[in-house]
């Protein structure tokens, strides 16, 4: 069975997370893009999130910085690591 990043993040509720809701409505939209560039992909999660990212930076104008930045703090949020 093919899990979506999209459902996996819903099981996690990552829209309800702290991390998540410390963002700015702008950055929101950016995770957002790269979770649904992701689920369209059929190929390596990582390697996907890395061109997904990529292309949001250039499309959005952000800093690359701040989105992984945000992601580490969300997998360490969901992981319990303080």
């Amino acid at each position: 069975m093919k899990h979506k990043v999209s459902s996996l993040v819903k099981e996690n509720r990552i829209s309800d997370s702290k991390s998540y809701n410390e963002l700015t409505p702008f950055m929101k939209e950016a995770v957002k893009d790269i979770i649904n560039s992701i689920d369209n992909e059929q190929k390596d999660v990582i390697k996907n999130f890395e061109g997904a990212v990529e292309k949001v930076v250039a499309s959005r104008n952000i800093s690359k910085e701040d989105l992984y930045n945000y992601f580490n703090k969300e997998v360490n949020e969901q992981l319990g690591v303080k």
